[in-house]
Formats: structure tokens, C-alpha cells, sequence
């Protein structure tokens, strides 16, 4: 049985029950599969094991610009600041390693972008102090039980771990 459908000017025809895969798919994946985002995506999941972990503890793919055949494309990585040399002598090995990987030439060049390192917001050895007497009023204010019980366990759990 066959039924039509009109959805925006547009005529597809269905048997009932079964339709296209690509009608299953999201919008958004479509165009990231149309420019190959997969590969991406699995270049960033084995990033470490394709490059090694000296230079991943030094840089991060960004992205990739890909030629029209899905060859010869573009890496373009984040480098720490003090690195850039490094990296740039470890171009061809990166370059390797992802098209061995891949199993074709799936990039030609590698260009590098300098960050500066990232910096934590919250200095490791700083404390934080808690004023112990409003938390207890605060805790106690609470009609909740279950919830007075859990903030206490919260409060002493990060006592614990301040001292």
C-alpha cells in the first residue's frame, strides 16, 4: 500500500511502514556527513594513539578543511605556546600516522594555530573557607529532611577534603 505524503511542495512515496534511512537521520548530521565529519571526529577520539603522547600533550586537532574528493585536505592543530617548533619538526610524523590510519592520503598539510596554555580558574592550593555557623542556620532552615540530611553529608564530605 502506498501512500503519498506533501510535505513542503514536496511529493514522496512511502510504503506504509518503511521509509528511507535518510528521512531517519537529523538534519544536522546530514551536512556533517556530507563533508566527512566522521573522520574527524574519529581523528579526535584517537588523537593521542595516532600521533603519540608527547606531541598530544602538546597540541589538539581544531579542524580539517577537505578537498571536494574527501583527499588531500587540511589539519589545522592547536599548539601550547613554547611548542610551535617542536611540532612543526613532527609535522611529517603526524601526517603519517593519520593517513596510515585512515589508510589513504587523507591529509597533505598540517598548519599550526598558537594558544596561549590553559590556566585554571581556581588556584589548586588555595582553600576555601566555610563560615560554619550560617551553613548550619541555612541547612537547619530547610523543611526538607531528606535534603537537610544530604546538604550535611556535602558540607562534611568538603570539610574533609579542605583540611
Amino acid at each position: 500500500m502506498h501512500i503519498k505524503k506533501n510535505n513542503n511542495n514536496k511529493t514522496n512515496n512511502f510504503t506504509q511502514g518503511l521509509r528511507p534511512i535518510s528521512s531517519s537521520i537529523p538534519h544536522g548530521f546530514k551536512k556533517v556527513f556530507k563533508k566527512n565529519g566522521y573522520n574527524f571526529s574519529t581523528l579526535v577520539d584517537n588523537w593521542s594513539k595516532l600521533v603519540g603522547s608527547e606531541i598530544s600533550e602538546k597540541c589538539y586537532p581544531l579542524k580539517v578543511k577537505i578537498g571536494r574528493n574527501l583527499e588531500k585536505g587540511i589539519l589545522i592543530i592547536n599548539v601550547t605556546h613554547g611548542n610551535e617548533i617542536d611540532i612543526e619538526y613532527s609535522k611529517n610524523t603526524i601526517l603519517d600516522g593519520i593517513n596510515s590510519f585512515f589508510g589513504y592520503q587523507y591529509l597533505e598539510k598540517v598548519m599550526l594555530n598558537t594558544i596561549q596554555k590553559k590556566r585554571s580558574f581556581i588556584d589548586q592550593n588555595k582553600k576555601v573557607k566555610l563560615d560554619e555557623k550560617k551553613m548550619s542556620k541555612n541547612i537547619n532552615s530547610i523543611k526538607n529532611d531528606k535534603l537537610k540530611i544530604s546538604l550535611n553529608k556535602l558540607v562534611k564530605a568538603f570539610k574533609s577534603k579542605n583540611v
